[in-house]
């Protein structure tokens, strides 16, 4: 893969040590927006999920999303009022409304974005988001107390739009976390990463058993090139060309990445449950595997798609899906333990959500966790100096 030219539009020159800075931090994909644009109307996923008539029977009410990450900051304008209180684990003092990355902030309007306003929207507006600040020196540690914490506070979905490497520290402190938030009755989603271009290796949580690993497809519905793939991934959404918000001191950004495909399988699993109050985690999983969009050459579990793309509609608007037992984990039925779920044998009406399993040529983004405090420092100092607009591009 070509290298990516980070450009950024400055008020005034920018340093020669803040371009370095920035092109060390920024590892997701972002292009920027206009401040007066209308976000919603370049929301292509929110059209091709039909989220308006969807919302016509669920916007996630009654269900929180807890979104493990860098913090949320609950005063940019789409959510007002969408953000409980939360609690930072980063050991730096800051709160959980504070987010200075941007990361989490992001993640939280592309799930419970209010439904009003020029701004992007969420998928799930009538949600509410718990923010939990998981990073620092102690980011191993920071995630595990954070999926418990999560668990215990009621979260029914817990978002992990973060990831680290695969390894027997990290699962011997995570995993224990992780069966535990399962048997709490909540349900975790995590992104598979960002590096399926760059060596394709497995990153936690999303490798972890017990955890929907979800990746990234394109507006084609095709696997995204940077989406690390294999068994570990469970399901797909989209993940490009996503409108959201960076930090406070930026435009209004589109970006690409697992992120973002995570952000909106937990969404959709919001809606759902929202309808569905009685279900169990496991029921909700297994009616969101049955319904997925699967791959056109039928091959199930897909190591780029998984049981396919996400498709809350189906289930919401065409009543589809039959949510089994409440005791039993679908995925690890389906790795082994008993039969896998039901999978659809008609695709008739796959038409907006199909895929191919061969990845589009997108680029690479990825934002690992734990981010170390210096790059968050180079961040804040950008954001002093007057940033306004970051994009990243393949050349």
């Amino acid at each position: 893969m070509t290298r990516a030219e980070i450009r950024v539009q400055w008020k005034g020159q920018l340093p020669t040590t803040a371009v370095l800075c920035l092109t060390a931090l920024c590892l997701g994909s972002f292009a920027p927006a206009a401040a007066a644009e209308d976000k919603r109307s370049h929301q292509w996923y929110l059209d091709a999920m039909q989220a308006e008539r969807m919302w016509q029977s669920s916007t996630g009410v009654g269900v929180t999303v807890a979104v493990i990450d860098s913090g949320v900051d609950s005063s940019v304008p789409e959510l007002n009022g969408q953000v409980l209180p939360g609690k930072d684990f980063s050991g730096e003092e800051r709160g959980a409304h504070y987010d200075g990355e941007g990361h989490g902030t992001g993640v939280a309007v592309v799930i419970a974005g209010k439904r009003s306003g020029p701004n992007a929207w969420g998928l799930a507006p009538g949600s509410k988001v718990l923010p939990i600040r998981a990073q620092g020196a102690n980011g191993i540690l920071s995630m595990a107390n954070s999926i418990r914490y999560a668990a215990d506070q009621g979260a029914k979905v817990i978002n992990i739009s973060r990831a680290g490497p695969a390894g027997k520290a990290a699962k011997d402190a995570l995993q224990p976390a992780v069966d535990y938030a399962n048997k709490k009755g909540s349900l975790i989603f995590a992104g598979t990463g960002n590096n399926g271009a760059k060596g394709n290796a497995p990153v936690y949580p999303s490798s972890l058993p017990g955890v929907v690993g979800v990746g990234a497809v394109d507006k084609s519905l095709k696997a995204a090139k940077f989406s690390v793939h294999g068994p570990q991934v469970t399901l797909a959404a989209p993940g490009v060309s996503i409108p959201t918000r960076c930090t406070k001191e930026l435009l209004g950004c589109t970006a690409d990445g697992t992120t973002q495909a995570t952000a909106i399988a937990s969404a959709s699993a919001a809606l759902i449950w929202s309808a569905h109050p009685t279900w169990t985690n496991n029921q909700v999983l297994r009616v969101m595997m049955e319904t997925a969009g699967k791959p056109e050459d039928g091959k199930v579990p897909s190591e780029y798609l998984g049981y396919g793309i996400v498709r809350p509609r189906k289930v919401l608007l065409d009543k589809e899906g039959d949510p089994g037992p409440a005791d039993i984990n679908p995925l690890l039925a389906a790795r082994g333990t008993t039969a896998p779920p039901k999978t659809p044998q008609s695709r008739a009406d796959n038409s907006a959500a199909d895929a191919a399993h061969k990845p589009a040529d997108r680029p690479d983004s990825s934002l690992p966790w734990p981010l170390t405090a210096g790059l968050a420092a180079a961040v804040a100092a950008l954001a002093a100096g007057g940033l306004i607009i970051v994009r990243r591009r393949r050349t």
